[in-house]
């Protein structure tokens, strides 16, 4: 049964946003290329959108129980993950160009949940999204997304199959992450007049 529920706009930035349980955000160590979503940490999601930057419509629900799937609304199929809820309330964050800010507004209560006593520590995390201009690109593409969860034991995820196109992305970023950054600091001599 749906206990809450939450519909806002996300500014997004050039690469999705994170959302899950945890407020300790850092870049991904792996994208989910060729899939929606996948793991950023134990804590939280990392969600790819068709949107570069622009708005997007979230809708984030609360069950008590696993919900029905969803039929109606366009959706593309929906991926599902397990997340552990290090935090009590749901959140949501921006991944920009070298910043990771908070996009839960300040305007909107916070979103908890209460895991079972079967479930452990885990929520389980249905995704579906749509995009009334699937051609990834900036500005508004009538993106929105349904995110739903759930008290659940942890289990494998469900996401469709990658292409080796994908497992190529997928390598070429992990292989930038794993590069060392470059100092280019300049020292510049001020000369007064």
């Amino acid at each position: 049964m749906l206990v809450r529920a939450s519909s806002f706009t996300v500014d997004l930035g050039e690469n999705g946003y994170l959302i899950g349980f945890t407020d300790d955000y850092d870049y991904p160590a792996e994208m989910p290329f060729g899939w929606r979503c996948g793991p950023a940490s134990e804590a939280n999601a990392v969600v790819l959108t068709t949107t570069d930057t622009g708005p997007l419509q979230l809708t984030v629900q609360i069950h008590d129980a696993e919900p029905p799937p969803e039929t109606s609304g366009g959706w593309e199929s929906a991926e599902e993950l397990s997340l552990h809820a290090d935090l009590p309330a749901v959140c949501v964050a921006t991944l920009d160009q070298g910043d990771i800010p908070d996009a839960w507004p300040p305007d909107e209560e916070p979103l908890g949940i209460q895991p079972s006593p079967e479930s452990g520590d885990w929520v389980r995390m249905r995704l579906y999204c749509h995009a009334d201009d699937p051609t990834p690109g900036i500005g508004d593409h009538g993106e929105r997304h349904l995110v739903q969860f759930w008290p659940a034991p942890q289990t494998p995820p469900v996401h469709p199959d990658i292409t080796e196109e994908h497992r190529q992305a997928r390598a070429e970023y992990a292989a930038d992450r794993a590069l060392t950054v470059d100092d280019y600091t300049v020292t510049y001599t001020q000369y007064d007049a």
